[in-house]
């Protein structure tokens, strides 16, 4: 890893002034970029960082572009971060760009319990103010999203992946059935969810991450932060998890926001889970291609079966009702206690205790957090070695693509639902629409 200390250093002082570079550490948050916060001159500052140069290839557009974008909308009125300085290649620091340092909380964890009681209107009005930003003062590289090329993308890439799971397939062959008309492009933002929001005691305080802005539809916003994934175990709380979609869609029109569409929403709320569960898909790829070779990759990459779970969750309306009160079949048999030579589940079991016991309490800062990814990589092992649970069934994707099956096969949805259970319960055992899906399905 660069040593970064002499490089900052010089970029504050061309860029700042005279200072001292202190507090360099790097943030434990960040799926895709670096994040390192750093005091100069009395001043708290973040560094945003790409990890290697390669990492950027095949993006629509790089740091300088988004460090631009985040610059008007902050200058637009958007609590977006104020971008001090974009690094240049005789920088030495890779691509990105510093900002100014906002201090409020992020964790999505620590907010949700007990959110401030302005936040569903403050997330509503915000993304109205980001839709509000002209296009003259977006910049031109900002690519326009053509939502039917967009998912036929989306298709492509699930069958370079196999192609063959069927819950994936039932969402894709929806989403091609309900496609809507093109929208009227607005700037949209891409990533606007819990944990890319930081709040403090007056609410909403900065909108993080603008990686993934375009131009195209606004439901796409107004949904993207209401999947289950994003509510972080708030269920009742379909907004963000903080609130009502009566109470953000109000706050979103009541500040200039479009009136809002319920079936283009929906479509918008299928179509982005599925399009994270093949993110997720990808990161294994990343990882596979040794373009990224943490081990949080792998671990993001079994998070599939949580959307996968809730893709299901979202479609079962279009089966009929008899389907969606029929009783899931049965699962398989438990394991046999081992006795003998220590088998392969209990050689991966020492090795998790081991990294809970002796690695993780000696570990600080992001040392501790890959501790923590390294051992919940291993619990996947440990639960797939006992359930042996496949999510794979080419024949039936290929049909579910190909409309030549539907929910309203007799039986369909019982095993899709037990499928995707099973899976979950391997991958994200905690994942808290698994224990509302079980008491629902009967699982």
């Amino acid at each position: 890893m660069v040593d970064l200390s002499e490089p900052l250093s010089a970029f504050m002082a061309r860029i700042a002034g005279p200072g001292s570079l202190t507090g360099l550490a790097r943030l434990s948050g960040g799926a895709n970029m670096e994040s390192w916060a750093f005091d100069w001159a009395g001043g708290g500052y973040v560094l945003r960082r790409a990890p290697s140069a390669e990492y950027m290839e095949g993006r629509p557009y790089g740091h300088p572009v988004e460090a631009a974008l985040v610059k008007a909308a902050h200058g637009g009125g958007v609590r977006a971060p104020e971008v001090v300085g974009v690094l240049s290649d005789s920088d030495g620091m890779g691509t990105g760009y510093v900002m100014g340092r906002v201090v409020a909380e992020v964790s999505p964890a620590k907010i949700l319990p007990e959110p401030p009681s302005s936040l569903v209107a403050d997330l509503g009005r915000e993304l109205a103010l980001i839709h509000a930003l002209p296009r003259a003062a977006i910049p031109p590289e900002i690519p326009v999203m053509d939502t039917a090329a967009a998912l036929a993308e989306l298709k492509a890439r699930f069958l370079t992946y196999g192609g063959d799971r069927p819950a994936i397939a039932l969402a894709v062959r929806w989403c091609e059935d309900h496609l809507p008309e093109p929208a009227d492009p607005v700037l949209v933002h891409g990533d606007y969810r819990m944990g890319n929001i930081m709040v403090d005691a007056g609410g909403l305080a900065v909108v993080l991450d603008w990686e993934l802005a375009h131009l195209g539809d606004a439901h796409e916003d107004l949904a993207f932060g209401c999947m289950t994934v994003w509510r972080f175990g708030q269920l009742d709380k379909p907004a963000f998890g903080v609130g009502s979609l009566e109470d953000y869609f109000a706050a979103y029109e009541a500040a200039g926001g479009q009136k809002v569409d319920r079936t283009r929403f929906r479509f918008w709320l299928v179509y982005r889970t599925l399009w994270w569960a093949l993110g997720c898909l990808q990161m294994g790829q990343a990882w596979r291609s040794g373009a990224d070779t943490t081990v949080e990759r792998v671990v993001v990459g079994r998070r599939t079966a949580e959307q996968e779970l809730d893709l299901i969750a979202l479609l079962e309306e279009e089966a009929p009702e008899a389907e969606r009160a029929r009783p899931l079949p049965t699962t398989g048999e438990a394991a046999p206690v081992p006795v003998g030579e220590p088998t392969n589940r209990e050689i991966v079991q020492a090795v998790r205790d081991w990294i809970e016991g002796t690695i993780k309490p000696a570990s600080q800062g992001h040392a501790k957090f890959e501790a923590v990814v390294a051992m919940n990589a291993l619990g996947i092992v440990l639960r797939d070695l006992d359930a042996g649970t496949r999510a794979e069934d080419a024949a039936l994707s290929q049909a579910l693509l190909a409309g030549r099956t539907t929910l309203a096969e007799p039986g369909l949805l019982a095993k899709l639902r037990r499928a995707v259970l099973e899976k979950c319960a391997v991958d994200s055992p905690k994942y808290a629409a698994l224990a509302a899906a079980r008491a629902e399905w009967g699982g």
